[in-house]
């Protein structure tokens, strides 16, 4: 071999090889493969290289091939090792072809190939076509793949079985299933390898049917099943519908047939299968059958039991972390998989303390840095409202992928931290990250929070550039968007270039069209859902129920609630509840109404007490609205919507002192009212008032045209004779309503918005009746639409009118 080996192995060692003892093997060959077996990394390897170039005159053949096949197993110069050997075979080729091929080099795993065919002296064997079939096998190189068959069908090698499996192996890897089958038909033998390798891709394919026949043709062709077939067949009756949960038993009883039920790897692939299919009384018997079951027995149960939080209750969650207890107790070694399932189980249950303590346990075990429990842990600690701690996870974290910064939008997002999760949004894109659908959804729920139109806008843009405009749920969030920010004819447009409606996708525009006070057009939509065989969910139903009330439809709202029980066997929530007695109060049915809430299974849930409240301050029902309010002070007496309400029925039946009393007693208890908050979105930006607020730069300006709108208004109102005027609010009152967050936001939309556009300005508590009053007049006194979007509905302002009907 050339001097520069004996270079490398001398700076590799850090000292001049050692002549072997001569008799201590039958020969140097002997000596030297002996040492090669036993070298663990690349330096050992290398001092072996070094004795071999300076005390062996004639190594032979095989001796550098078991050299060669050392660097490629740990590590080492073995392409030059074999550019300088004197000679080579098939095995030489066949080493390197593998080595590169199992690092991920497929092109120069197909180069060597291809070299090894056009080598003097070398003649390429079944073992050189399997190892760069394999190679194209692991890149998906479909097209070299057939290169490489058409090859071995010229050298007559396809009518071995260890080639056409090869081949069936590779066509499956790579995705054409067509082809794997043509190879294995035409195979002259097969093993149970050949049945193996159709089956398993099969089950990648998602061809579940076709894994099916292939494994019951198995079956009567006498092969004998072992746990990688029966993996594969367990592995898809997991991932199918409910259309093969029979065969799953029938797969149980071929491993029980086979003697293979004690076999953990299948175990805990039938735990799996069981869980994903609910049928958790059977999963949680397998492995209690199991003799002794490993920690991936246990991943699979724990993993089981918390796979749906909302059905299997918190009893089966509490079971799931007992699990983990005695994975500990055992002596077992948990995973990353183990921690996973244990803190999505913390997280279901809602117990954080747990969760902290297994969070200790990741850290002891240093899997702190680990992506897949990073994510859990951000959840865990952001549903629990902890922040700060979730922020201190995502930042320890040394690799962030897309689904940290998505667990972290996600979890901004459900706390409420809106413009957060629009800043991290814009940090993921600078880190050089793509965003996923999942990722995109959150991030347009945030806009719809926030109604901030154009930033949607730019990121429906971005998800249509990156190939996600067709995803149905980014064609969700889309609709709730425009929705939320008062566009709701936006909305419509988006819902009819959608390619498919789910059952999310009606009950958005349904909701969005019931937000908006557009009954007849929601009901509409919920006719074309039933016509379309969109089964409706709860969801939907809460949006026909809101159409209803806000649209006053008081006979369809109780048919619809009934058809929800009666044909959809949908139980009531308490959302819904609460629009049933809106909806009764609407038509002034507030009897009707008490004793609805007094018989349903919510009369203790102040919610729904609220909306009887407000319905007897829009009758001035004063008797019934104190008996309600001190019902809700009784449930809450810490809320502030129950004073305020009822401080309202007072000052609207002229009952100043008792109004005045109402406000002592919230001082008395500490009560503090929400300050309200109004916005609007403009092109320089998102602009935000409180009631009074001077802090805007552009507060002259803002205050000069609120006085001239106000003007306008007194002159209208000066000459009108519906009635129309407040009669109800003292001088001093007006005075301050007069400032109120959405008048402010009302004049910056008229400043800078040009005519035709309408004025979006959003709210986060009910307008108030003055307010209301003043949008009405001022939408007819500048000509301009009006969308007002409060806590309760949207408020579409035109000529002088409302859509709520005054009914809010």
């Amino acid at each position: 071999l050339p001097s520069r080996f004996e270079q490398f192995a001398r700076d590799e060692t850090g000292m001049p090889p050692r002549a072997p003892p001569p008799a201590a093997f039958p020969s140097l060959d002997a000596y030297y493969l002996h040492h090669l077996r036993s070298c663990s990394t690349p330096r050992h390897a290398a001092a072996v290289h070094a004795h071999v170039v300076r005390a062996h005159p004639f190594p032979s053949l095989f001796l550098r091939n078991t050299l060669l096949a050392a660097y490629c197993r740990l590590g080492g110069p073995a392409r030059r090792l074999l550019d300088e050997m004197p000679r080579a075979n098939a095995v030489s080729f066949n080493l390197l072809i593998d080595a590169y091929s199992r690092s991920g080099q497929a092109d120069a795993s197909l180069e060597t190939f291809t070299r090894a065919r056009h080598s003097v002296g070398v003649k390429a064997d079944r073992f050189t076509y399997a190892a760069a079939l394999a190679a194209c096998s692991r890149a998906g190189r479909l097209r070299e793949g057939k290169a490489v068959h058409a090859l071995a069908v010229l050298e007559g090698l396809t009518g071995g079985v260890f080639v056409s499996n090869s081949l069936v192996s590779m066509y499956a890897r790579c995705g054409d299933m067509g082809q794997a089958r043509r190879v294995f038909d035409a195979a002259q033998e097969r093993d149970d390898v050949s049945w193996n390798a159709l089956v398993s891709g099969y089950v990648r394919a998602g061809a579940h049917d076709d894994m099916l026949r292939v494994f019951a043709l198995m079956r009567r062709s006498g092969i004998g099943l072992n746990s990688f077939a029966l993996g594969s067949v367990i592995k898809c009756c997991a991932g199918s519908d409910d259309s093969v949960r029979d065969i799953a038993a029938a797969v149980h009883g071929c491993v029980v047939k086979a003697g293979l039920d004690s076999d953990v790897f299948l175990a805990s692939a039938m735990v799996d299968m069981y869980a994903k299919k609910g049928a958790l009384s059977e999963a949680v018997a397998l492995f209690k059958s199991v003799h002794d079951p490993n920690v991936v027995v246990f991943n699979a149960m724990i993993a089981g039991l918390c796979r749906d939080g909302a059905a299997v209750g918190m009893d089966v969650l509490r079971e799931a972390l007992c699990l983990y207890s005695e994975v500990q107790s055992q002596g077992m070694e948990p995973t990353e998989f183990t921690f996973s399932s244990v803190i999505r189980a913390c997280n279901l249950a809602g117990d954080l303390e747990f969760g902290k303590q297994i969070h200790g346990q990741v850290i002891k075990y240093c899997f702190q840095g680990d992506d897949f429990i990073g994510s859990p842990l951000i959840d865990l600690y952001f549903n629990s409202g902890c922040m700060e701690d979730g922020f201190r996870c995502f930042r320890s974290l040394p690799k962030q992928d897309v689904v940290t910064w998505t667990a972290m939008i996600s979890g901004c997002v459900q706390n409420e931290l809106f413009e957060r999760a629009l800043t991290l949004f814009h940090e993921l894109l600078a880190a050089g990250l793509k965003p996923d659908p999942f990722t995109i959804s959150t991030v347009m729920n945030a806009c719809a929070s926030l109604a901030v139109a154009r930033t949607g806008e730019q990121i429906q843009c971005f998800a249509t550039k990156s190939g996600f405009g067709r995803f149905t749920a980014i064609g969700n969030s889309c609709i709730h968007m425009y929705a939320r920010s008062g566009d709701v004819d936006a909305a419509v447009r988006r819902f009819q270039e959608m390619e498919l409606h789910d059952v999310v996708s009606w009950s958005a525009i349904i909701s969005s069209h019931a937000q908006h006070g557009c009954a007849r057009e929601a009901l509409r939509f919920f006719s074309e859902m039933v016509d379309a065989k969109v089964v409706p969910n709860e969801i939907t139903f809460l949006g026909v129920l809101t159409a209803c009330s806000h649209g006053g439809l008081v006979d369809e709202g109780l048919r619809y609630y009934e058809i929800m029980q009666e044909e959809y066997a949908l139980s009531p929530t308490i959302k819904h509840c609460t629009c049933v007695v809106d909806l009764l109060g609407r038509a002034g049915r507030l009897g009707d109404a008490e004793a609805f809430i007094r018989d349903s299974i919510f009369h203790d849930e102040p919610v729904i007490w609220r909306s009887l409240l407000a319905s007897c301050r829009i009758h001035r029902d004063m008797e019934r609205g104190q008996l309600v309010a001190d019902r809700i002070m009784e449930l809450q007496p810490s809320s502030s919507a129950s004073y305020v309400n009822l401080y309202n029925i007072y000052l609207d039946a002229g009952e100043l002192s008792l109004a005045s009393k109402i406000r002592d007693v919230m001082k008395e208890r500490g009560v503090k009212k929400e300050p309200g908050l109004s916005w609007i979105e403009l092109r320089s930006g998102v602009h935000s008032f409180v009631a009074g607020d001077k802090s805007h730069p552009e507060s002259n300006t803002i205050y000069s045209k609120l006085a001239e709108m106000l003007s306008k208004i007194d002159k209208l109102t000066a000459t009108d004779t519906s009635g129309t005027k407040s009669d109800d609010i003292t001088r001093n009152e007006q005075s301050w309503m007069n400032w109120h967050s959405e008048k402010l936001a009302v004049a910056l939309g008229l400043i800078h918005l040009p005519q035709p556009a309408p004025i979006r300005v959003m709210k986060n508590l009910r307008v108030c009746r003055d307010c209301h009053l003043a949008m009405k007049l001022i939408s007819k006194s500048e000509n301009r639409e009006i969308i007002l979007r409060d806590a309760i509905r949207f408020h579409h302002f035109r000529d002088g009118s409302c859509s709520c009907a005054d009914y809010w």
